[in-house]
């Protein structure tokens, strides 16, 4: 990676060009930059997908969006609407789905160009700093709300303190569960984070026993559902073994290489195992009604900002767990 000049995009028909206020990093932009990750990626291209901004101008054809309207946008750029998943609503999982950010050039620049119908509109009460962590809400929400099930009353277990885990944490706490939240001595302060929204419990798993805990909370029987946020392999294999039976469990976290289960764990437990991809458009209103509503706080995820120009020194913070979210933001950003 590297910092490049390129020309100013025009916007062509059905695109809308968005000057860039805040661009957060996420954990697969260092997949990226690892050459680690299953998405289709398509270099040279500019990174970034976790971001908000300002309409500039827009294509022919563009009806619903005009110059000055705040906006924020989907990680999926071009689907083909026409697949199985797409015509069922799951174009997150289009056969031919391309990334903003992998296959398009993303958020880590000035201007970012966007397809009117992968835009939202973003609220005035939200700001630009909440609004560019929408995208990794609405991932959140999708996990939480499409590929999971939780109820008033369950024990969830979220393992990984990091900016999705604490966001997890806090639909799971919206839907009335009890929630523990899991880490590490390196999550020291991710964990005292995740008390201060909120969660019911939290665990340093490297001096506490968070097997002992689970137990005692739920008679022996299990936590009702895990959802695994760190992409850790042991973390993987200690939600598999505190699930109930029955009980539900998302991989949420990329762990980025194979990791290794016993899955006959699954059959024996009748455990409903899901990944989680991405978005759609009604997770995307939802996490904004979400916030609205003062049921999940973002603003406390932020930690850093930092110049385009530093990106090296972002990422490396990223990966050391310096903060939560790391923003990227170019000079004259709004």
């Amino acid at each position: 990676m590297e910092i490049r000049d390129i020309p100013e995009p025009v916007p062509g028909p059905g695109q809308v060009k968005v000057r860039v206020a805040e661009a957060g990093i996420c954990g697969s932009d260092l997949h990226i930059y690892d050459d680690d990750i299953a998405i289709a990626v398509r270099p040279p291209v500019v990174p970034g997908h976790e971001f908000s901004g300002i309409v500039t101008e827009t294509g022919e054809g563009v009806t619903e969006f005009k110059p000055g309207d705040r906006v924020v946008s989907e990680a999926v750029y071009d689907y083909c609407g026409k697949c199985r998943y797409c015509r069922e609503g799951f174009y997150n999982l289009c056969i031919s789905k391309k990334s903003l950010g992998y296959w398009y050039n993303g958020a880590f620049a000035e201007y970012t160009l966007i397809k009117e119908e992968n835009l939202h509109h973003l609220p005035d009460d939200i700001d630009f700093l909440t609004g560019a962590m929408l995208e990794p809400l609405a991932c959140c929400t999708h996990a939480v709300y499409d590929c999971c099930h939780i109820e008033a009353g369950d024990l969830v277990l979220v393992s990984g303190p990091g900016a999705i885990g604490l966001m997890a944490a806090q639909l799971a706490k919206a839907e009335g569960a009890r929630v523990i939240v899991s880490g590490t001595d390196a999550d020291t302060e991710r964990l005292r984070l995740a008390e201060e929204l909120g969660c019911d419990y939290t665990v340093n798993v490297q001096r506490e026993d968070l097997k002992t805990l689970a137990e005692q909370l739920t008679e022996g029987y299990g936590v009702d559902v895990v959802l695994e946020c760190s992409g850790s392999e042991a973390a993987v294999r200690t939600g598999m073994e505190l699930v109930k039976k029955r009980g539900w469990y998302c991989q949420i976290g990329l762990t980025g290489k194979p990791v290794t289960f016993d899955i006959e764990t699954i059959c024996y437990r009748e455990i409903h195992f899901s990944g989680s991809m991405a978005s759609r458009y009604l997770n995307w209103e939802k996490g904004i009604r979400l916030i609205q509503q003062g049921l999940v706080k973002l603003a406390p995820l932020a930690s850093y900002h930092l110049r385009l120009e530093e990106w090296e020194e972002a990422f490396r913070m990223f990966r050391e767990k310096k903060g939560l979210k790391l923003f990227l933001t170019a000079e004259g950003a709004p």
